[in-house]
């Protein structure tokens, strides 16, 4: 059997000590809940998928995935579901308007 190398790690440590691996990343073909979309941005910020291969791989547009790497940054991974929308909204722009 052929392994192939790669420069990324196969496995990562999250800082609350869960492992992530590549077979913990969604497949694309579920809806989009903010559970996938934080895991997605997890092996991203972690380095255990690069952001054009993200981008390919779910077949997202790039301010898309910018927006949810950005939320979760921001106000965490809780902010990236629907209903915490037009909360989040309020709260950026008030900090937006509030340097």
């Amino acid at each position: 059997m052929f392994v192939r190398k790669s420069t990324r790690p196969r496995t990562v440590t999250l800082g609350d000590g869960r492992i992530l691996t590549l077979a913990d990343l969604p497949s694309g073909q579920e809806r989009w809940v903010a559970r996938r979309k934080a895991v997605v941005v997890e092996a991203i910020t972690h380095g255990l998928l690069a952001r054009d291969e993200a981008i390919e791989r779910y077949g997202l547009t790039e301010e898309e995935l910018d927006g949810w790497i950005e939320i979760v940054a921001e106000l965490g991974p809780a902010a990236l579901k629907i209903k915490a929308i037009p909360k989040n909204r309020g709260a950026r722009n008030a900090a937006a308007n509030n340097p």
